[in-house]
């Protein structure tokens, strides 16, 4: 149990749901995380994961076959990542994913991993750079929660 009791969603798209109940539940592995994450110019991952040893996990959400069949950037995810994952609803195709990949079964409150993908350890320079940009931006959204009228360049 993660200590949350508000059991109201605000408006969110559907991946945007199931990335919640993603990161709730990595929570409770001790990972942290931080949506919509860009890793580099011209990638956006949905969920990217931070665990407790430094490592990387990178999560993306798709709430049909046709937002999993309109992504074609994914395997450049791969290279910011020591581990993949897949999060869908109960009623995704499952068997449309690639194999060689983590998949997470989620809902908006929680979520469960279902197959751990195989780990590819990042390179320590890419590593440290990207442990920076994740603290930045995530210490940046914090501040701009805290202060709406501060903006950041991150």
């Amino acid at each position: 149990m993660i200590g949350l009791m508000d059991e109201t969603l605000p408006e969110r798209a559907p991946g945007q749901l199931l990335a919640r109940g993603v990161c709730r539940h990595l929570l409770t592995h001790d990972f942290v995380c931080v949506e919509e994450f860009v890793p580099v110019p011209g990638l956006r991952v949905d969920v990217m994961a931070l665990g407790p040893k430094g490592e990387f996990w990178v999560i993306e959400c798709k709430s049909s076959r046709a937002d999993y069949l309109g992504d074609a950037k994914w395997q450049g995810y791969l290279d910011w990542c020591d581990r993949y994952f897949w999060a869908v609803n109960a009623d995704f195709p499952i068997e449309i994913l690639p194999e060689g990949t983590g998949l997470v079964l989620a809902d908006p409150w929680d979520a469960e991993i279902l197959r751990i993908g195989p780990e590819s350890r990042l390179a320590g320079a890419r590593r440290k750079s990207l442990t920076l940009r994740f603290a930045r931006v995530a210490a940046s959204r914090l501040q701009a929660a805290r202060d709406p009228g501060v903006t950041s360049g991150v």
